[in-house]
């Protein structure tokens, strides 16, 4: 059966009750990426939160091989943002022979952390215990995400070897990934330079302390538990962690700390300082650096063919 036909039968599995107007592409959907199949809206928890879905973005073009799959995590400080912004989809790496799942996770206004890490997971599984129909191999997948999307990557990158994130379905597949594309994530909340510098970010009603749910300055257990640098182990993903010096909001440090606290537990880590760039911009999707991108998941998920 081609692809093409498993989406189609995958999609009467999985949404059934979906109108063609309840899955119309969001208003924030950039566009979508050429020579690309797409299903949108798909569920990874049977019944769940309408935010535990997932857009997917197949190759038009396909190989006989199982495709490495790029998971998409969104930012926007942990209560906004949507999947519908997905970097890879819109710098098309479907042409480069990725498939990308784009997720989306509960917000910090509906459920504080770790449920966000554990949607996220959630999803992982998902795409494994799916992964024969939708032709992707589960033993070549990356996470990749920015600011708040970042952080949840790593923390991909870090627990992989823990189950303790790991609660509801498809718990005989593992929600471990082979490598991590962190674009200026925050990895250490007990960083005391973070409050020195900024001390709105330990205020009750800020971003980490909704997270968190709880006022950050005075709840050093519950930010160290929500920080990827507390889980990184010798057996964690690779990473290629990329910040701008003159990002407000978060600081470079954040990234440095993190790609030491890899390469002295003997993680690979690639360290990425884009001098005079701050939280986003056209820095980060310059055709350099997406290329650099490629060249590091085509080393890290193993021989992954070009395309011509």
């Amino acid at each position: 059966m081609n692809i093409h036909l498993r989406l189609l039968a995958l999609s009467a599995m999985t949404l059934p009750a979906l109108t063609a107007g309840a899955v119309a592409a969001p208003a924030a959907q950039p566009p979508a990426p050429l020579d690309a199949e797409i299903l949108r809206d798909v569920p990874y928890v049977t019944g769940g939160h309408e935010r535990q879905k997932l857009d997917l973005y197949l190759p038009g073009k396909k190989s006989g091989r199982p495709l490495p799959l790029i998971v998409w995590v969104h930012g926007g400080s942990w209560s906004g943002g949507d999947k519908g912004r997905c970097l890879p989809a819109a710098s098309r790496f479907t042409a480069r022979g990725y498939a990308i799942a784009s997720i989306g996770y509960r917000l910090s206004g509906t459920a504080v952390f770790p449920a966000q890490l554990e949607d996220c997971k959630a999803a992982v599984r998902w795409l494994r215990a799916h992964a024969a129909s939708l032709h992707i191999d589960p033993d070549r997948i990356a996470a990749w995400g920015s600011s708040a999307g970042g952080h949840l990557a790593a923390l991909l990158g870090t627990t992989g070897d823990t189950r303790a994130f790991d609660t509801g379905e498809n718990l005989d597949f593992s929600s471990g990934v082979q490598a991590v594309v962190d674009y200026y994530g925050p990895a250490d909340f007990c960083d005391r330079s973070l409050l020195k510098d900024n001390p709105a970010l330990g205020d009750p009603g800020s971003p980490v302390s909704l997270l968190i749910g709880a006022t950050a300055r005075d709840n050093p257990e519950k930010v160290a538990a929500a920080s990827p640098v507390s889980y990184v182990t010798k057996g964690d993903a690779p990473f290629f962690i990329v910040h701008g010096t003159d990002d407000p909001a978060v600081p470079v440090s954040q990234s440095r700390r993190l790609d030491a606290a890899l390469w002295a537990a003997g993680v690979f880590s690639k360290l990425k300082v884009i001098e005079g760039a701050a939280h986003g911009g056209p820095e980060y999707t310059t055709g350099e650096l997406l290329d650099e991108v490629d060249a590091f998941l085509r080393v890290r998920l193993r021989s992954i063919p070009r395309k011509n």
